[in-house]
């Protein structure tokens, strides 16, 4: 389960990067994901998952072809099961 959201995360931080959009928000989820790695505590990561979901859902209004519907599908389900 949180597998899953590691994996998502990390794949949208490489988008956020690649996009060049909320480098704050995917230097958040780096430090996240280590914070994770090192105390096994989800909430801070899933927090910036939810933001990264709202502001890719945003995004992809605009840039429809920008953001796959399986990043944002992979993350909409490691939000909903933790």
């Amino acid at each position: 389960m949180e597998d899953l959201l590691v994996k998502a995360t990390t794949e949208v931080r490489t988008k956020l990067q690649t996009l060049g959009i909320e480098e704050t928000l995917a230097a958040e989820i780096e430090w996240c994901i280590g914070s994770y790695k090192a105390d096994k505590n989800p909430a801070g990561l899933q927090e910036k998952a939810q933001v990264a979901l709202t502001t890719l859902n945003e995004y992809k209004k605009s840039n429809p072809r920008k953001v796959s519907k399986k990043l944002i599908a992979d993350l909409e389900k490691a939000v909903s099961l933790n």
